[in-house]
């Protein structure tokens, strides 16, 4: 009977902890979304993150440790992603009403996500600290996953917290998700030092509690280390220095399509784009306008790309502009040359759901209900796929329209290496509080992982030059209107990131489990027991 009183208490254990205990989860959940840029908080996020998977770890049941996470995950989401209801509030008086629940479900939602890892990686465990390491594992699984699912959306990724520090130079070789498994890692090697019973924690001997916190501070210094290193490293350099026109008309999107507003916009591009250099400057070998920067079609410009050309004055320019196939719309990029003549066009490939087009709209269209159908001209249709265009003197570019620089796995689907990358974006429907500073982030964290230098046009900012290891050399700041020459710094070798992905950060998450599940079967604890 003695040994059956356990399992009992397990098994009569409440599903879901109490509402101060699911406070504190959303609490800790903030403070390791403090970590994200703009606040860039690293050391409060680590601490936060390594409390919470110990707590979480020593729930006595994986669906205890799922509501952890979904608190957690609830509570990361609102302090990281508080910007998506700014669009909303480009017509207040239409969809207003709306931006406090697109809030509350991208929060569930990133809640189920973190739901998931925490109750699976709690299932994996053996005992409350080898859980805490199943919950490491089990999140960043979450955040793997939720990188290609339904599209994907790897925004505010764990790894994602050290974009500001030298750490972030590790993307070279494992990506943003292999930075996520480190730094899960690390904090789950700080906080295997507590033990003690469920739902508190309780201090173990004190070396068995130091030694694996002193050795997760040794290895984020090491990973210091290295990345200050690399970033001291002698730069290389451009057989040909070139120079780019960043240009930034700062329209707001409120104002951006408004029939008395869009010419004044379109001049305000030309204007900026004739601007002579500064004295002893050179003059720019490319001009670059942001995503959906004029107010007509390609196939019906009018007299538009004769009037860029002769603003151009004989220098390219690539600039974002829509175009359109029969019912079909495109977001798209064209070079133009000397005379208007359309030299180079990408189409956008990697569209936003709900925001470009409606998921499974076309086939709605087939029953009848085409309002939402993109071959209906109801939202842009997508591009065939990642493209390289040679500029010529300029080299090799991969063109990348706003939200496509978040996607890795796209840029590696280009069907050559670039010899630069070029982002055309419009962030002003988010605002200028977080949501365009950490779409300038993973901008930059795409040139690390791949090493490759990037030339961005924001319509209202920030527009930027970046080289190769994730530094900004040139940039014009939030709600500017200007012209930016910058050098077009040069790319490194391919590093392994851009030869291998994600593949190793999926074939060891795949192995650590199949170890812990081995592990687990070898060696069975009874589940009510709190340690290992």
């Amino acid at each position: 009977m003695a040994l059956g009183l356990p399992r009992l208490a397990v098994l009569r254990a409440p599903a879901r902890p109490p509402i101060a205990r699911l406070g504190l989860a959303a609490a800790l959940g903030a403070a390791v979304g403090l970590g994200q840029v703009p606040v860039s908080l690293w050391f409060v996020a680590l601490p936060a993150l390594a409390v919470l998977l110990a707590l979480a770890a020593r729930t006595e049941r994986a669906a205890q440790a799922g509501w952890w996470g979904f608190a957690a995950g609830f509570g990361y989401a609102l302090a990281t992603l508080y910007w998506i209801v700014d669009p909303f509030f480009v017509e207040p008086e239409v969809y207003g009403w709306m931006a406090p629940f697109a809030l509350i479900f991208m929060a569930a939602g990133m809640g189920l996500f973190w739901a998931m890892g925490f109750a699976a990686g709690h299932a994996l465990g053996m005992g409350a600290r080898s859980r805490g390491f199943g919950i490491a594992l089990g999140l960043a699984a979450m955040d793997l996953l939720r990188s290609y699912l339904f599209t994907g959306f790897p925004w505010v990724l764990i790894g994602h917290l050290w974009i500001e520090t030298p750490v972030a130079q590790a993307a070279a070789v494992v990506g943003a998700q292999g930075l996520g498994v480190i730094t899960l890692g690390l904090a789950a090697l700080a906080g295997v030092g507590w033990g003690g019973g469920a739902g508190r924690l309780r201090p173990a001997p004190p070396l068995s509690r130091a030694l694996p916190l002193v050795v997760a501070l040794l290895g984020l210094g090491g990973l210091w280390a290295l990345g200050a290193a690399r970033l001291a490293a002698p730069e290389p350099t451009r057989a040909t220095r070139l120079t780019l026109r960043l240009v930034q008309p700062n329209a707001p999107q409120d104002l951006k399509w408004q029939p008395e507003h869009r010419m004044e916009f379109f001049f305000r591009h030309l204007d900026l784009t004739a601007e002579a250099p500064a004295p002893g400057a050179p003059r720019p070998d490319l001009i670059l306008w942001p995503e959906t920067a004029v107010p007509f079609l390609l196939e019906r410009p009018g007299d538009g790309l004769m009037m860029i050309a002769q603003a151009a004055q004989g220098v390219p320019v690539a600039l974002g502009i829509q175009r359109a196939e029969g019912l079909r719309y495109y977001n798209s990029l064209a070079v133009i040359g000397a005379g208007g003549a359309v030299e180079a066009v990408y189409d956008k490939y990697h569209l936003v759901p709900f925001g470009e087009y409606v998921p499974l709209g076309d086939l709605a269209a087939r029953f009848g209900i085409a309002a939402f159908a993109a071959q209906e001209g109801n939202g842009y249709s997508a591009g065939p796929g990642p493209r390289v265009l040679d500029l010529g003197p300029l080299g090799l570019a991969q063109p990348l329209i706003c939200y496509e620089a978040v996607f890795p796995q796209d840029i590696r689907r280009a069907p050559t290496r670039p010899d630069w990358l070029l982002q055309a974006t419009n962030d002003a429907w988010f605002g200028e509080a977080a949501g365009p500073w950490q779409h300038l982030a993973l901008a930059r964290l795409r040139t690390i992982e791949f090493g490759l230098p990037l030339a961005r046009a924001a319509n209202t900012g920030v527009s930027a030059m970046i080289d190769a290891k994730g530094r900004v050399t040139a940039e014009l700041g939030m709600g500017k209107m200007g012209a930016l020459d910058a050098t077009l710094p040069a790319a490194l070798p391919p590093t392994p990131y851009a030869r291998l992905g994600d593949a190793p950060v999926f074939a060891l998450l795949l192995a650590l489990s199949g170890l812990i599940y081995l592990l687990r079967r070898r060696y069975r604890v009874d589940p009510a027991q709190p340690g290992d």
